[in-house]
């Protein structure tokens, strides 16, 4: 009986909102638009998850990763075909009940842009600072959405101990008691190795991520792979930087070296682009070369879990400007079309597969496995 009424609930209040996104959907402006638009661009016909995103007021970071996010078929799916009500938390709902509605609208609306507002609203009141209007970080924004849609959907279960003698103990995964869609598709796991250079003694320590953040290691070029071995080659700490061991029972310099313990199906690489040295900011403009297809992540991977280590880019977040003054765009692959389109806020056009190389690249989205058109939830 609950459950019917949560359904009742969820069909109410989309039909309120539908009305009114529509309203906003023929409203829709572009604040930001380097490129004039042809006429070959405003008359391509209105693809599936091709839809371009009102910017509310210095949103552009916001609507940069619902695209990616909304061009993850596995997530759609998930959304589009109602499973997620059944996950929901009765206290915490909103946030999910709004994306939903975003990946509706941009996947069955028939309108080429649509407003975000029902999203940022509900967000903005758990996290008011994304409601001031002012600039924010992309990268940040996405932690704050993956973490959010997780503790609304997670469901908690019990997992076998996983104490086989034939998978070392370095690689073991940790033994975790709770799951969502985000999980399953964002989460993954370093193995840390801490080494005392003084007694040798070696323990382990595992840390689950979302968002890889990768350093960038040349100043004006470089690659997707040395980002990946900076970031996996072993590091020395030493004078401050010194780590407790219990055998010595003081602190000793150490070396620490991480590898992946399970790897996810979909991972986001951050580039490290921002740097802060002191009270100086900078933005790092390196032009970093990253593979559209067969991203071998094989090095970087536990022998023993290396089921999935080759990806292929499906999203990517681009910042051009500044620190401060900067703007977003993305660039996303549609599972229908099978093309590339920049999304800049209401702006949309298809793009060559040469043209998703840029130096402005901010935020990568790798999948191990092909994505197929999402299935809708059928009507009855």
């Amino acid at each position: 009986m609950a459950l019917f009424r949560l359904y009742v609930f969820c069909f109410l209040k989309m039909l309120s909102f539908l009305s009114m996104w529509h309203q906003h959907s023929t409203e829709c402006t572009d604040h930001y638009d380097p490129f004039p638009v042809n006429e070959a661009d405003e008359n391509q016909p209105h693809f599936q998850g091709v839809t371009g995103l009102q910017n509310l007021g210095n949103t552009c970071y916001m609507n940069a990763i619902l695209q990616c996010l909304c061009s993850i078929s596995p997530l759609v799916e998930y959304f589009l075909s109602g499973k997620y009500i059944t996950a929901l938390q009765k206290d915490c709902s909103e946030v999910a009940t709004a994306f939903a509605y975003v990946m509706t609208d941009m996947w069955l609306g028939d309108s080429d842009c649509v407003s975000p507002e029902i999203f940022w609203s509900a967000f903005g009141k758990l996290y008011p600072a994304f409601m001031k209007k002012t600039q924010q970080d992309a990268q940040e924004f996405l932690i704050y959405v993956l973490n959010e849609l997780h503790e609304t959907l997670k469901k908690y279960h019990r997992r076998r101990s996983y104490e086989k003698r034939s998978i070392p103990r370095f690689c073991r995964k940790m033994i975790a008691n709770e799951s969502s869609i985000i999980t399953r598709l964002f989460e993954g796991q370093l193995n840390y190795s801490i080494i005392c250079l003084k007694c040798e003694n070696c323990t382990y320590k595992n840390e689950v991520f979302t968002v890889l953040s990768l350093p960038i290691p040349s100043k004006y070029e470089c690659s997707l792979q040395d980002c990946l071995q900076c970031f996996f080659q072993q590091d020395t700490l030493t004078w401050s930087n010194q780590i407790y061991c219990s055998f010595c029972e003081t602190k000793q310099e150490t070396a620490v070296k991480a590898n992946i313990s399970k790897a996810p199906k979909i991972i986001v690489f951050h580039l490290k682009r921002f740097d802060i040295l002191g009270t100086m900011k900078r933005k790092l403009r390196t032009d970093i070369h990253y593979p559209l297809t067969n991203l071998d992540l094989t090095p970087y991977i536990c022998p023993i879990f290396r089921k999935h280590p080759k990806y292929n880019l499906c999203a990517v977040v681009n910042h051009s400007g500044d620190l401060d003054g900067g703007h977003y765009t993305a660039f996303c692959k549609n599972s229908v079309t099978h093309a590339w389109y920049n999304f800049d806020d209401t702006r949309v056009r298809e793009i060559p597969d040469t043209s998703v190389q840029t130096a402005t690249a901010y935020l990568l989205f790798y999948s191990c496995q092909p994505f197929s058109i999402p299935i809708q939830k059928h009507k009855s």
